[in-house]
């Protein structure tokens, strides 16, 4: 036991290592700020992830938003999307981080975005400018990183494998639930679910492209007789049989490699673009950080905390670690905090 343990570990390291992990937030922000509440007066420490939701909560105003990660390349994501915003019009940031792909970005990045970050985010973007080129097998920034690796992968097998984009389409553009069900009952389920995909979704390589740790993977193994395979199968059936499509922009970017005009984060449309430029994004400031490290030397509360699910990580790999950082949100926390963190456990 203890030498798979290892090996899984080593696989998930070599997925990770030097990575971007996220290239965007699964979270919903829409949930989230309904349970915040930010007002005016709020300091929020947030983990940086893709960066999207930190943009998406600044637009209710709070009075500063703290994103800390430990993986650097999360970091440099979201000041690429910061320098952007102040920089560019909305059509080219829109062309960025909706379409996934501009046009000319290697001249724009180095006249107009290079110069507002800071030297390590810099160094990381010189590298990977390709990201954002639309060229190539994977020509959009939603299929780079290691998820975006993944929904590559996952679109390969639609398009070449089982053949059913049409149906995808058809699924994303429907106006009613029950169209939109009868297109999965019917055109989707009976040829999508091949042995060899939940063989593949079975792999802790799989899992580890979607910065799945051993401990969630667990819970989901416990709680379901055919593991993983029958968890993602089910979470499927629910989001195309149960959930209108129609504005759920997580499963889009992810089936299509990019954003719609009509379906994508508060962030990307223009008239939050326009409150974002005309200076809340100023209000965001990114820590490479863990939760803890940054918050030993806070000298000022913290009214909202979003920690993510990185509790299931430490819980199983670092408890010390874990106790070290509530023991430092304790000693922040204002009156009346509030705390908002996700866990399969």
């Amino acid at each position: 036991m203890q030498l798979m343990n290892w090996f899984r570990g080593r696989c998930f390291d070599l997925v990770h290592r030097n990575q971007l992990i996220y290239n965007t937030c699964w979270e919903d922000p829409r949930l989230d700020r309904r349970a915040l509440e930010l007002g005016s007066d709020d300091v929020l420490v947030t983990i940086t992830s893709a960066g999207c939701n930190a943009l998406d909560y600044v637009l209710d105003s709070p009075k500063r938003i703290i994103a800390v990660d430990l993986n650097p390349r999360q970091n440099a994501l979201l000041e690429l999307k910061i320098a952007a915003i102040r920089r560019l019009d909305f059509e080219r940031f829109f062309a960025m981080f909706g379409e996934g792909k501009l046009k000319d970005f290697g001249q724009i990045y180095e006249e107009e975005l290079r110069a507002e970050l800071k030297p390590a985010t810099r160094q990381y973007w010189d590298k990977h400018q390709n990201f954002f080129h639309g060229a190539g097998r994977r020509g959009t920034f939603y299929f780079r990183g290691a998820s975006g690796y993944f929904a590559w992968i996952i679109n390969m097998y639609i398009d070449r494998v089982v053949k059913v984009r049409e149906s995808i389409d058809a699924a994303l553009a429907a106006t009613s639930l029950e169209a939109q069900r009868e297109i999965y009952q019917s055109q989707l389920q009976p040829v999508f679910w091949r042995p060899y995909l939940k063989w593949f979704l079975r792999r802790d390589s799989t899992l580890s492209l979607l910065g799945v740790p051993r401990p969630q993977r667990n819970q989901i193994d416990a709680g379901n007789p055919g593991g993983v395979a029958e968890f993602i199968e089910d979470s499927i059936r629910t989001v195309f049989t149960d959930l209108p499509l129609k504005d759920n922009y997580f499963w889009r970017v992810y089936l299509k490699g990019q954003y719609s005009r009509d379906c994508c984060p508060d962030y990307l449309r223009p008239e939050n673009f326009a409150r974002l430029k005309a200076g809340l994004v100023d209000r965001i400031e990114v820590h490479n950080s863990s939760v803890a490290d940054y918050l030993q030397q806070c000298d000022h509360p913290v009214t909202r905390f979003v920690l993510l699910d990185h509790m299931d990580w430490l819980s199983a790999h670092n408890s010390p670690a874990l106790q070290q950082e509530w023991q430092a949100i304790v000693r922040t926390a204002a009156p009346k905090a509030r705390l908002l963190w996700r866990s399969a456990g």
